[in-house]
């Protein structure tokens, strides 16, 4: 299923056909969501978006966010460096996604989110910032204070002297479709993350829902996530 790496280089990711996954699929706001129960493999995720997207493109399909976990994967952003890849514990795919190394894994929401700017607002930056208040807002759910970091992209937690991120974003757009998205850290195992530098972050840590002692369930997680949305991308988009 995937393509191990050796350890000091990245490569493609395959592409395989996506099977299909247990899930949940519901409308809310025009806006489809498709929460799935099962971890997907990350070859699968990324046809799967392709596919979606292709549509959306061609006005065969609807905008869509889509929730769920990964089986341990470090991918690599466009921006990847060789030297941030320590050791490849996991496989390692290179990703069409903007952004560098990161790790995805069980315990992680991940959130795929597939729009049409093209019908709201055709700014790339606007829309990073929107998936920034989303995470944001999500977070303020479980009494968190997220925050931006100047000159880095995600969503982090102040420790002491020093900023942790919590999640990540990392976006690609193909004629003002949106896909890939953000990962959230719920209770993943963090120390996953000590194959990679993360995002190329050296003066930084990471950090979970769980180190910061919350144990929220994912279904909780997930209807902060739908709640939050509709309030970022439904008042500040000029859409609906």
């Amino acid at each position: 299923m995937y393509n191990k790496e050796p350890a000091g280089r990245l490569t493609e990711a395959t592409t395989v056909n996506p099977q299909r996954q247990p899930a949940f699929y519901a409308q809310r706001h025009g806006v489809g969501w498709l929460v799935s129960d099962t971890v997907v493999p990350y070859p699968d995720a990324i046809a799967r978006m392709e596919t979606h997207v292709g549509a959306m493109a061609a006005g065969e399909s609807n905008e869509l966010v889509w929730l769920l976990e990964h089986p341990p994967i470090y991918t690599a952003g466009t921006s990847a460096k060789d030297a941030d890849l320590v050791d490849a514990r996991f496989p390692v795919f290179r990703s069409g996604r903007g952004g560098q190394l990161t790790y995805h894994g069980p315990g992680q929401r991940i959130g795929y989110v597939m729009l049409d700017l093209r019908q709201r607002r055709k700014d790339v930056r606007a829309f990073v910032n929107q998936l920034e208040d989303w995470l944001i807002a999500v977070l303020s759910n479980f009494g968190i204070e997220g925050s931006r970091r100047p000159g880095y992209v995600g969503i982090w937690i102040a420790n002491g002297d020093r900023m942790d991120k919590i999640a990540a974003i990392g976006v690609r757009v193909r004629r003002w479709i949106t896909f890939h998205g953000v990962s959230l850290n719920v209770d993943p195992d963090l120390t996953h993350y000590s194959g990679i530098i993360p995002c190329g972050v050296r003066d930084g840590g990471v950090t979970s829902l769980a180190k910061l002692g919350l144990h929220p369930t994912m279904e909780e997680v997930d209807r902060a996530m739908q709640r939050a949305f509709a309030s970022t991308f439904t008042q500040t988009d000029g859409r609906r």
